[in-house]
């Protein structure tokens, strides 16, 4: 009876020193808060001090029951050391749970993980796809600058998505780290919390939406290209060819997931290495003509930002990285799988530029392949082509998917009714707006044929800020009162070089596409 009227005496005073431990955050919260970098929003750090209590009092609990049973079994209870309810209940996370709850408070299954190789080979397929085409013409107008900037972007891709993941975590009172968030869009929301809840949710959306209906619209772009200069005989113009690759892309609208295209995913990775092999040995055939005097350390001042916004656009990866992680079976390798992926893709990037660009210097093309000879140019371009028109559906059916979330699900603030009956057929609403985007990206690649300006102008609108502005603007929100000066440093002047050269980029691909249109110039 002496242990249990202890163990009382003990849970008051432990409470109490909670409540003015809870106040005390809470003033210091507040100061942060006006001086505008808070780790966590006032919703957050209630929820963490609500989770804290229950965790309290739930283990109390326990250990009240334990010592009333053992009480009436008349149990020795003195020299107990660790009792049952504390060994099964963690706050970490780590101890045993057979499944866990959602926001709702329903159950879910452990999902299958993937290992950290598996993230890489993601990452390496969003960073190594077709798009390193146009790299070779990024060096044709930055010459050495071009290479250092290359390497920038990679090492910069590669912080900005480390402090991206950063930004999912908050630590509670034990210092452990603790994943409180699952997606880009819901650190964009944390940060605009409390006065403007979804702002940054918004933003960060329309952004996605725009990077990935691009990205439709440039696969539809080369696929015009290369077929046009493949077979330069025919009597069909590139904007013909654009229409009949889109009508063979009009099955997307009735696509439910990517099980069928993701089994194409693989192959259409490999023949990509296979092609830049190619290009690569062919170069390397005519390494004795190879023009080293043309790379020069001057740059191009009105052809040169737009140059950025291509490179910039080939390492975007950072949309899918908190998903990316969350699904990995050791999230703490995650860093060292970023690490590497980068270095390849910088290695590799460099090399192909590099090669390409010394191979055919002033007259390299917008998109390199076309320089390439006819005999060459015909089979290497079929390859991309089944590539770009297999690799259509993965951004196509993202967007669809913001789009369907944002504007077309029942309840909350949709402003329009769910695509999907009680059955989960597709209405005709849905499909509508399906083919309206397919359309879309077809009228797009008709009227702007231009690969490497709209390259250009996504990576410098939409790439620069989802790679570059928002991850260290958001780094400094969450996580100011963790950063040291040299962390503040970096996010400080990444967000700074970012923002010129997205303001830059942007302003040379439009007047690019203007001139281009007003001297009916063509790739």
């Amino acid at each position: 009876m002496a242990h249990l009227i202890r163990h009382k005496i003990t849970n008051k005073l432990t409470n109490a020193a909670h409540t003015v431990s809870h106040k005390s955050q809470a003033k210091v919260s507040g100061v942060f808060a006006r001086l505008g970098f808070q780790a966590a929003t006032d919703e957050e750090g209630l929820g963490f001090a609500e989770c804290d209590d229950l965790d309290y009092d739930y283990r109390q609990g326990m250990q009240m029951d334990v010592l009333r049973g053992k009480e009436e079994e008349g149990g020795d209870m003195e020299g107990e050391g660790e009792l049952e309810g504390d060994t099964r209940y963690q706050r970490d996370g780590t101890g045993q749970r057979q499944s866990t709850l959602k926001s709702g408070g329903s159950l879910e299954e452990d999902k299958p993980k993937i290992t950290s190789w598996e993230a890489g080979w993601n990452v390496t397929n969003a960073i190594q796809g077709m798009f390193v085409l146009g790299l070779p013409y990024a060096i044709l107008h930055g010459g050495y600058l071009g290479l250092f900037l290359i390497i920038f972007a990679a090492v910069v891709c590669c912080y900005t998505g480390k402090i991206l993941i950063a930004c999912l975590y908050e630590e509670n009172e034990d210092g452990i780290k603790v994943r409180v968030r699952d997606s880009y869009v819901d650190i964009a929301n944390a940060c605009c919390a409390p006065r403007f809840p979804a702002l940054g949710g918004h933003v960060v959306n329309v952004a996605q939406i725009i990077e990935l209906v691009m990205t439709c619209i440039l696969y539809v772009v080369v696929s015009g290209n290369l077929m046009y200069n493949s077979f330069p005989s025919f009597p069909v113009s590139q904007k013909a060819w654009s229409v009949l690759a889109t009508a063979a892309l009009l099955p997307c609208a009735f696509l439910k997931n990517l099980k069928a295209v993701s089994k194409f995913s693989l192959l259409c990775t490999l023949a990509h290495f296979v092609i830049n092999i190619l290009v690569i040995a062919y170069c390397l055939s005519r390494a004795r003509e190879w023009a080293w005097e043309k790379v020069k350390f001057y740059i191009d001042v009105k052809k040169f930002p737009i140059s950025i916004g291509i490179i910039v656009f080939s390492y975007t990866s950072q949309i899918f990285l908190p998903s990316l992680e969350g699904n990995m079976q050791k999230p703490s390798e995650f860093h060292c799988m970023m690490d590497w992926t980068h270095i390849t893709a910088c290695v590799l990037k460099g090399l192909f530029a590099l090669v390409a660009y010394l191979t055919w210097a002033d007259a390299t093309k917008e998109v390199i392949t076309d320089n390439l000879p006819s005999t060459i140019r015909a089979v290497v371009n079929l390859f991309l082509v089944s590539k770009a028109l297999l690799s259509y559906p993965l951004p196509f059916f993202a967007a669809v998917e913001v789009l369907e979330k944002s504007l077309f699900q029942d309840g909350g603030g949709a402003l329009f009714p769910d695509c999907y009956g009680p059955g989960g057929q597709l209405k005709t609403w849905g499909l509508g707006l399906r083919v309206g985007l397919v359309v879309f990206t077809l009228l797009m690649a008709v009227f702007v044929p231009h690969f490497a300006l709209l390259m250009g102008l996504t990576g410098s609108l939409t790439g620069a800020g989802l790679c570059f502005l928002l991850p260290s603007l958001f780094h400094l929100k969450l996580q100011w009162r963790n950063l040291l000066w040299h962390h503040v440093f970096f996010d400080v002047s990444i967000f700074v070089i970012g923002g010129i050269c997205a303001i830059s980029g942007l302003i040379h691909s439009i007047e690019g596409l203007i001139e281009a249109f007003r001297y009916n110039i063509h790739d």
